[in-house]
């Protein structure tokens, strides 16, 4: 195992391990932990009660972050004619249809949201090997299939954040950046856990939410107590 630098060392000293912190703890912890030269991510982790072998029990969704995500979000968009200006208008990165087809095949994937229009399914559905597994893959349940490429354009670009339970059944996402407030990372928080806890699979008994953790991008796990969050 790798030694810890002095820094690593300092942040693990601030946090009891053995501690189930109150949120507004735990986001005082990771601000202040956070001292790296760059504005570091503040992410959550939620381990769920779910089996993520059966397919009744999948968790995914979307959530819009209510004080953004503090990311600079690239948007690719298959559309043609005037959908594909309206996706130009609109503030997409990339718009296009079998050229945007050839420049994915050829691994040039230089977008973080793929959105597309409904009549451009079938095409996309050449690339649907090399975007899926990146969690690229326009999906109509997370509003990445629609006619209203405008919208889509502007959610994802606004700090709208998606999420998937890995095959741990651990869900995760950013809700911000170290700079932004307390107040404000707590609000974020809040959105995502509340659609975490609403996208609850009927098959899951018991209770939903195992364990749940924050952390920055170069800091330490707070682990976050679960009692007071289902209290508030």
């Amino acid at each position: 195992m790798a030694n810890l630098s002095k820094r690593m060392k300092k942040l693990a000293q601030s946090v009891d391990p053995d501690k189930h912190y109150l949120i507004d703890e735990a986001l005082d912890l990771i601000k202040n932990n956070a001292s790296t030269k760059f504005d570091e991510t503040v992410e959550v982790a939620i381990n769920l009660n779910i089996d993520t072998k059966q397919t009744d029990q999948v968790v995914r969704g979307v959530v819009a972050l209510p004080k953004g995500s503090g990311k600079t979000v690239r948007v690719a968009v298959f559309a043609k004619d005037a959908k594909a200006k309206e996706a130009q208008e609109a503030g997409a990165d990339i718009v296009g249809a079998d050229d945007l087809i050839e420049k994915i095949s050829s691994g040039a994937i230089d977008f973080d949201r793929c959105i597309a229009t409904p009549d451009m399914m079938g095409l996309v559905g050449k690339v649907a090997r090399i975007l899926g597994p990146k969690g690229l893959m326009p999906n109509p349940k997370l509003g990445t299939v629609t006619p209203n490429v405008a919208k889509a354009i502007q959610d994802a670009k606004s700090g709208q954040v998606q999420y998937r339970a890995d095959k741990s059944g651990i869900v995760h996402a950013g809700i911000g950046k170290a700079s932004f407030s307390a107040a404000d990372l707590k609000e974020n928080f809040n959105a995502f856990l509340g659609a975490v806890v609403k996208a609850k699979p009927s098959a899951s008994k018991g209770k939903f939410l195992k364990k749940l953790a924050l952390s920055s991008t170069m800091g330490v796990g707070v682990r976050v107590e679960l009692a007071s969050l289902e209290a508030s």
